[in-house]
């Protein structure tokens, strides 16, 4: 299987069958133009093996035998299929734009016959298009290992390996892609290369606005599925306190596999990579998530002391809320106020602890204290509907009813049916009237 580069292909997206095994993908980031499911004369050929007759995606056999594998696609075991055969019905899936089965029939194939690199190869091809990039560099690898002269499979690889941000491991594959790479696709490795290297310079000079601007020219170059840089530019919007930005921006990153990852990428940046998820997750209250992935980036790295005192910072935020709400479900608004102001004084910008110590202000009649919290909260995260909520009340209590109005206005056109939002968006505009 051959998949071209991000940039616009010469030749339109196609897969061809053939008897080899291989399959040709050519188009705009290696996907295919996968076609709908239509009524075509191809749908209705069939293919005879051994006895067998192949209707698109049917397989009609001379008994109906329950399949061993769940999920399956066929009624018929496994087993007594030819591995060409679930890999051809699989290619044909692809074209339909039908990815999970055919990462089904792949898998199928692979397990009657593990030792096919090319069942690998179109393996890697659907996870590539279904968006599981690290995956898809797992088995590439292994299509590599079983046959390491396979060009197809070399320059997917490096094509994979760019758009993860892994420069150098790219560039090393495109000099094994044989006839498949051209100057350009080396250019362009070198060029993120030297992109990588911007970033990394604007991180440790904590530069974080031109740290900004570098992670997000990689997207331009094609860099779309980077831990790294996801992870760096997460990393540059917490520390210019745009923390609902930086937990997007996670929240978009590939997903993490610890040990695949650390398999790729080493111990030490998949440390980084869990370590920045977990900050970016306390930002926006997920405490337990938190925790959990700042203990696996601190197995992975136990020297690391910055590591170590980010979840020491983590675990402190955690407690300061829960000692926090305890002592507000106690109607103990003081102690509770108290207590979030200790979790402020480690991390005096995190949004959750602000909240909550604004919601035992209102509570305590301080409403312009409250206001103030709230504010500081929505400044870091614009759209943190309880926040807005909570300063729209206390506006209402210090008779700044344009402001209120304001308020609900943004939270009605989130939420058009939202109770709360109604009822003090009535309330302030009666008392408006009153007062006209």
């Amino acid at each position: 299987m051959t998949i071209f580069s991000h940039r616009k292909s010469k030749v339109n997206g196609i897969l061809n069958d053939r008897s080899t095994g291989n399959i040709t993908l050519l188009g705009h980031l290696g996907n295919l133009k996968l076609q709908g499911n239509q009524n075509s004369s191809r749908d209705k050929r069939t293919i005879q093996n051994k006895g067998k007759v192949l209707m698109g995606n049917i397989v009609r056999q001379p008994s109906t035998v329950k399949t061993n594998q769940p999920g399956s696609t066929f009624h018929g075991s496994a087993n007594k299929l030819d591995p060409d055969v679930l890999k051809s019905i699989g290619n044909e899936q692809y074209r339909r734009g039908k990815l999970e089965a055919a990462l089904d029939l792949y898998n199928q194939a692979i397990a009657i016959d593990p030792r096919n690199a090319y069942y690998y190869s179109n393996k890697s091809a659907a996870l590539m298009s279904l968006g599981r990039m690290i995956e898809a560099v797992v088995a590439c690898i292994e299509a590599i290992r079983l046959d390491p002269s396979y060009h197809n499979a070399h320059y997917r690889l490096a094509r994979l390996y760019f758009r993860l941000g892994e420069a150098e491991k790219a560039i090393d594959h495109y000099k094994q892609s044989g006839r498949k790479v051209d100057k350009k696709d080396i250019a362009e490795a070198h060029d993120l290369k030297r992109q990588l290297l911007k970033c990394t310079e604007a991180q440790k000079l904590r530069d974080y606005n031109t740290l900004l601007q570098e992670t997000q020219n990689s997207f331009t170059l094609g860099v779309d599925s980077s831990p790294q840089i996801f992870s760096m530019r997460a990393e540059a919007l917490m520390k210019l306190h745009r923390h609902e930005e930086a937990y997007t921006t996670i929240h978009k990153g590939p997903h993490l596999k610890t040990k695949i990852c650390t398999c790729l990428f080493g111990s030490a940046k998949t440390a980084y990579l869990l370590i920045t998820r977990a900050e970016a997750y306390a930002t926006v209250g997920w405490f337990e998530e938190a925790i959990a992935a700042a203990q696996k980036a601190t197995k992975l790295d136990q020297s690391n002391e910055v590591i170590n005192t980010i979840l020491r910072r983590i675990e402190g935020l955690a407690s300061s809320r829960l000692k926090g709400n305890e002592l507000f479900r106690e109607n103990k608004f003081s102690e509770a106020s108290f207590v979030y102001t200790e979790g402020l004084e480690q991390e005096p910008y995190n949004s959750v602890l602000l909240f909550n110590r604004a919601a035992c202000r209102f509570k305590l009649g301080q409403f312009e204290k409250a206001v103030e919290d709230c504010t500081a909260a929505l400044v870091l995260r614009p759209s943190y509907t309880k926040a807005r909520l909570r300063r729209a009340d206390c506006n209402i209590k210090l008779g700044r009813l344009k402001a209120t109005i304001q308020d609900c206005e943004v939270l009605i056109q989130e939420n058009p049916e939202d109770e709360e939002v109604t009822r003090v968006f009535l309330e302030a505009k009666s008392w408006l009237q009153k007062t006209c």
